[in-house]
């Protein structure tokens, strides 16, 4: 696992538990700002797997 996607697998966790902590308290700007960190994470991890898969090719 590269740094990417350990970054991207937590700011997904984080975003996540911002979300659930927003729908909790009906606040919908803390919802929605831990989706968008939730689907940032998401993307970071994805880059990442691209990035590893793109590494073991060239070798």
């Amino acid at each position: 696992m590269n740094k990417d996607q350990a970054k991207g697998h937590g700011k997904e966790a984080k975003g996540k538990v911002e979300e659930l902590a927003g729908k909790a308290t009906g606040d919908k700007s803390t919802e929605y700002k831990g989706k968008a960190e939730k689907h940032a994470g998401k993307a970071q991890a994805k880059y990442g797997d691209i990035k590893s898969d793109a590494k073991k090719k060239t070798k």
